[in-house]
């Protein structure tokens, strides 16, 4: 039964398209703005969409399009800036027959979802900046900043980190929180690691984190985490060019195991540094008919590995419970219920990788010494299958209360 039929989706990344597609499918119609006038084609470096991600995908028969850029990273090996050896970490499900995680270019990902959303006939509208929105009889009213406003049934936050919605349903949401790490990454050629296309390793260098996967055309994909305190100002950062990013990088993993050093000798420009945010627990996702989802709600550290796969899946549980749910209020909360326990579990436990991350010399001692048990430990744990083998059953009604006595494979 569904009682929403207009949906105004806020953002235009990769949540807001893989949103749309949901609702669209569960009968409802969906318009998305965005802010920005021009596309986000060359935005970000990699990330990975994980078993449970990818599972999300087919549901919205969207998979194929979506992850053909795409190429499967089953697991990380983790070496200590020595060469040690510390273990394997999975990416996905490790259950036989499972999919296999992928790694993709966060604009390669954003293009084929926001593509095949046009390509179903679902409009974005871009250079609408939300100024508010309010609860207009049984739905809500949105005014952008260029004056227009855009009247619907239920109005959803998929507008990332720094989220103008979050702050209209609860004007006293914390703001984000810097996580003591700032970022950047790039793309080399020309360099041969010895590693085979799909391995990925990562690197607890002494002074910063190096991270790096093979792609099968033979390009390097890599990423880097330096430990920063306090947190520096954004503007600053940008100012600073790649030839002097280069210079200070060379200079944070001289001595490390590892090619950190050829990897960003081989890179052209690459963006930036960024600091890196998560989003602390909120009271609210919620108020009358309008919700957030994604980063917007939960932003997990990108040590997750599961930002992308998350906002993946709460765009199909969303939409299950505007369709099944008697009315749109009762959805949200039901939405609510459902996703909250999960997301965060997965954010605190990616909060306690992200420290290690930034470990002084003591706590790096005792983080080499436990990291091969706790790896060896976690492979076949009950907390890696809830995570990865996580399952949306489309065509079973929406339910909160019996999602909450599930665990494993069991669906929302």
């Amino acid at each position: 039964m569904t009682t929403a039929r207009r949906a105004l989706i806020i953002g235009a990344g990769i949540a807001g398209p893989a949103t749309a597609l949901a609702l669209q499918k569960a009968g409802i119609e969906p318009i998305i703005y965005e802010r920005h006038l021009d596309t986000a084609d060359d935005v970000g470096v990699m990330l990975t969409v994980a078993t449970n991600g990818i599972d999300a995908l087919c549901t919205l028969d969207a998979d194929g399009a979506a992850l053909a850029e795409s190429f499967a990273t089953p697991g990380i090996e983790l070496r200590s800036y020595t060469g040690k050896r510390l273990g394997m970490t999975a990416t996905g499900s490790t259950r036989d027959g499972s999919r296999l995680s992928r790694t993709i270019k966060r604009a390669d990902l954003y293009r084929a979802l926001r593509d095949l959303a046009l390509d179903r006939g679902i409009p974005i509208v871009r250079g609408r900046e939300l100024v508010t929105a309010v609860p207009d009889g049984a739905g809500v009213r949105a005014t952008f900043a260029d004056g227009s406003e855009a009247r619907g049934d239920v109005l959803i936050g998929c507008d990332g980190i720094r989220s103008t919605v979050r702050g209209i349903i609860d004007p006293s949401a914390p703001a984000p929180a810097y996580s003591g790490l700032i970022t950047t990454g790039g793309y080399a050629t020309g360099v041969d690691t010895g590693a085979a296309p799909g391995e990925y390793e990562m690197i607890f260098g002494r002074r910063a984190f190096f991270g790096h996967a093979t792609a099968p055309s033979g390009e390097v994909w890599w990423f880097v985490n330096v430990p920063s305190r306090p947190e520096p100002d954004g503007r600053a950062l940008r100012a600073v060019s790649t030839a002097e990013w280069r210079t200070r990088l060379q200079d944070l993993y001289a001595g490390d195991y590892g090619p950190a050093l050829e990897i960003i000798a081989a890179t052209g420009d690459f963006p930036p540094m960024t600091p890196i945010h998560t989003m602390p627990r909120l009271t609210r996702w919620h108020r009358g008919p309008m919700v957030i989802t994604g980063d917007a709600a939960h932003a997990p550290s990108p040590t997750s590995g599961q930002g992308a796969s998350l906002s993946i899946e709460d765009g199909v549980v969303l939409a299950k419970c505007l369709r099944d749910l008697p009315d749109t209020e009762a959805a949200l909360a039901a939405f609510e219920a459902i996703r909250r326990p999960r997301v965060e579990r997965i954010v605190k436990a990616a909060a306690r990788i992200n420290n290690s991350k930034a470990a002084g010399p003591v706590a790096r001692v005792i983080r080499d010494a436990m990291l091969p048990l706790v790896l060896r430990q976690a492979t076949d744990s009950r907390s890696n299958a809830e995570t990865f083998e996580h399952r949306i059953d489309w065509d079973a009604p929406a339910n909160p209360e019996a999602y909450r006595g599930a665990r494993g494979r069991t669906a929302a």
